[in-house]
C-alpha cells in the first residue's frame, strides 16, 4: 500500500520546512519516506531532501514565464494544466514506490486548494492508482495576532477541505514563536498568549468574532457594515464546526510525531500491511516449542 500526504497551505506557512522536518523525522523513526515537489516555482535551496519526484523536470514556471510572457499566477496555473495533460509522466515517476510513504509539497497559492480542479483531480488520479490519500493544511501562528485574519484562514480551510474531499488534519505552525514572557524577542511578532487564549484558537470559537455584550466594540460593530456578515460566519462555524487545529512546533519532536501520528491514523497507515518475519528465522529456531 502506498501513502500520499498533501501538504498544502496560504504562502508562507511553513510547508517545505514542515516537509523537511517530517522527513527527518522518519528517518530517525526507522520509516522510509520520499518528497515529491509539487511546486514549479520552488526554489532548491529550499529543500533539505533531494526530491525523489520534481514537478520541475516536466515543467517549470520560469520556463513558462519567459517563453509565453505569463505572470506568476497565470504561468502556475498553465503549468497545473500541462501536468494534467501529462499524467502518464506523474504515472511513470510513481511507478517505483511500493509501500511507500510519498510526502507532496505543495505551492502556495490558495486559489489552487478552495476552487481550482487541479488539486481535486489530482487526489481522484492517486486515488485511481491504489494510493491511500490525506491532506494537511497548514497556517502559521502569526494568524492569532488579528481575529478577522484568523477567520479568514479557518474559513479558507474549511473551504479547501469541502474542494478536496479526502481525510483531513489542519496544523497551526510555527507555534515555537507564540511566547508568554514579555523578554522573549518573538513576542513583538506574535504578542503574548496565555495557553487558555491559544485553546480558542486550535479549537476556532467563532465568539472572537463577536464582542462582549454592551461593550464599545459591540455597539461599534453593531453599526458596522460587516456585522452581519460576522454574525453569518459565526453561524457557520458553529453549525458546522469542521475545523481544528493542532499546534505544530518543529523545535520539539514530541510535537512533530503528535501531528504524524494523526496523519498516520488519518490514512489508517499500516492496516493492510501484513507481519513481516525476520530473514534469519528457519525451523530450528521452534524445535523448543515441539
Amino acid at each position: 500500500m502506498r501513502y500520499a500526504v498533501l501538504v498544502t497551505g496560504p504562502a508562507g506557512a511553513g510547508k517545505s520546512t514542515f516537509c523537511n522536518g517530517l522527513m527527518t523525522h522518519l528517518q530517525t523513526s526507522k520509516r522510509t519516506g520520499h518528497l515529491v515537489n509539487l511546486d514549479p516555482a520552488a526554489n532548491s535551496d529550499a529543500f533539505e531532501y533531494e526530491p525523489a519526484i520534481d514537478i520541475r523536470d516536466l515543467v517549470s514556471l520560469e520556463d513558462v514565464m519567459s517563453e509565453l510572457e505569463y505572470g506568476p499566477n497565470g504561468g502556475l496555473v498553465y503549468c497545473f494544466e500541462y501536468l494534467l495533460e501529462n499524467m502518464d509522466w506523474l504515472d511513470e515517476e510513481l511507478g517505483g514506490y511500493d509501500d511507500d510513504y510519498l510526502i507532496f509539497d505543495c505551492p502556495g497559492q490558495i486559489e489552487l486548494y478552495t476552487h481550482h480542479p487541479f488539486l481535486p483531480t489530482l487526489v481522484r488520479h492517486l486515488q485511481r492508482m491504489g494510493l491511500r490519500v490525506c491532506a494537511t493544511y497548514l497556517i502559521e501562528s502569526q494568524f492569532m495576532e488579528d481575529k478577522y485574519k484568523f477567520f479568514s484562514g479557518v474559513l479558507s480551510a474549511m473551504s479547501a477541505m469541502v474542494n478536496l474531499e479526502v481525510p483531513w488534519v489542519n496544523i497551526m505552525s510555527k507555534m515555537d514563536l507564540v511566547t508568554s514572557n514579555s523578554d522573549d524577542p518573538a513576542s513583538g511578532r506574535n504578542g503574548i498568549r496565555a495557553r487558555k487564549d491559544i485553546s480558542r484558537y486550535l479549537e476556532p470559537d467563532p465568539l472572537l468574532l463577536v464582542s462582549a455584550p454592551g461593550s464599545r466594540e459591540e455597539k461599534t460593530e453593531r453599526n458596522s457594515k460587516f456585522h452581519s456578515l460576522n454574525q453569518a460566519i459565526v453561524q457557520l462555524i458553529e453549525d458546522h464546526p469542521l475545523v481544528s487545529f493542532l499546534p505544530l512546533n518543529l523545535t520539539e519532536p514530541d510535537s512533530i510525531e503528535i501531528v504524524l501520528s494523526h496523519i498516520d491514523y488519518t490514512m489508517q497507515y499500516g492496516e493492510d500491511e501484513e507481519p513481516k518475519e525476520p530473514h534469519d528465522l528457519d525451523e530450528g529456531d521452534f524445535a523448543d516449542m515441539e
